[in-house]
């Protein structure tokens, strides 16, 4: 599975979770000490979508949430996958 968006181009971003110990010195604290760093993967949240382009082929494609939400991709009606179905026969 790609793990990109076919529309934006989002792919997993590689960042840092920090374990920090201590109160805050605006809580009346000593400070917050950082005592463990660990490397992450943050990854598009992509779903699998049917999709009609241009030419009006039907395609599956992987594209994020936001994209989806956004209006940015047409999705195939089940109209349109009877159509192509009864072509390919």
């Amino acid at each position: 599975m790609p793990k990109t968006c076919a529309i934006s181009g989002k792919k997993p971003v590689a960042g840092i979770k920090y374990k920090r110990r201590g109160m805050v010195k605006r809580k009346g604290g000593a400070g917050s000490k950082i005592v463990g760093k660990t490397k992450r993967l943050v990854k598009p949240n992509l779903q699998r979508v049917k999709i009609m382009d241009e030419n009006g082929t039907v395609k599956t494609v992987h594209v994020c949430a936001r994209m989806i939400r956004a209006g940015k991709i047409q999705k195939a009606g089940k109209a349109s996958l009877r159509r192509q179905a009864a072509e390919k026969k």
